[in-house]
C-alpha cells in the first residue's frame, strides 16, 4: 500500500516542481535524469523493494490454486523490474536508436517488462478471485483495472513514435498514456494490498 501510493505521490510532485519537465508529453523514467534525477531512482528502488515485499504476502495468501503459482512469479518480476529500473537510468526519449547509452537499453528491457506484465497480472488473477468467495468482490475492479491497463500500454507501443522516425500526435501524449496504465495498476495494487492486510486480520 505504501510503495504504490508513495511512487505516484513522488513522481507527481517531482514532475509539478521540476522546471520545465511537462507530465503530459513526458515518460515518468525520464525525472531519473539531470542533477535530481536521484529521486526518481530512489522511488523506483523503494517501490521495487516494496513490491517484493508485497509478492511474499501474495504468495503466503494464495498457496494452492488457480493463481498460486504464476501470480507472484509475474508480480516478482515486476518488483524486481522496478528496482532494475532505479539502478539503470533511462536516456531522453528523443534519442535515436543507435545512439541510445547500454545504461539506457537495459532500462528500457526491464521497463518493457513491467508494463508486459502489468497488462497480464490482474487477468491471471481475476481466475482466482472469482472462485474464492472472500476475493470475489474483487474481482469486478481487478478486471477492469486489466483492462484499462493493457489499453493503455498498447497505445503506448503503437501511437508514439521513435527516433529517428518524425513524431507524431501522440507523442505529446505519452507521458499520459503511460501515466493511464501506471495508476490504476497501482491502485489496483494499493486496493489488493489493502484487502490481504485486512485478510490478515
Amino acid at each position: 500500500m505504501i510503495g504504490s501510493a508513495l511512487f505516484v505521490t513522488v513522481f507527481t510532485i517531482e514532475g509539478w516542481l521540476r522546471p520545465g519537465y511537462d507530465a503530459v508529453a513526458t515518460f515518468v523514467s525520464e525525472l531519473s535524469l539531470g542533477t535530481r534525477g536521484w529521486m526518481q531512482s530512489a522511488n523506483f528502488l523503494v517501490l521495487g523493494v516494496l513490491f517484493l515485499v508485497f509478492t511474499q504476502g501474495v504468495r503466503a495468501e494464495f498457496r494452492d490454486g488457480k493463481a498460486s503459482r504464476a501470480g507472484p512469479i509475474l508480480l516478482g518480476i515486476i518488483g524486481m523490474s522496478l528496482f532494475a529500473s532505479g539502478i539503470f537510468v533511462t536516456d531522453p526519449a528523443t534519442t535515436p536508436r543507435d545512439q541510445v547509452s547500454m545504461e539506457g537499453r537495459v532500462h528500457q528491457v526491464f521497463g518493457a517488462l513491467v508494463f508486459l506484465f502489468m497488462s497480464i497480472t490482474p487477468f491471471v488473477f481475476f481466475r482466482r478471485f472469482r472462485m474464492d468467495p472472500y476475493w470475489r468482490p474483487f474481482q469486478w475492479w481487478t478486471v477492469a483495472a486489466g483492462f484499462m491497463v493493457t489499453a493503455a500500454v498498447v497505445l503506448l507501443r503503437v501511437g508514439p513514435t521513435v527516433p529517428p522516425g518524425a513524431p507524431n500526435v501522440f507523442n505529446g501524449w505519452q507521458g499520459l498514456i503511460q501515466r493511464a496504465a501506471l495508476i490504476p495498476y497501482l491502485a489496483w495494487i494499493f486496493a489488493f494490498a489493502m484487502r490481504l492486510r485486512e485478510r490478515s486480520r
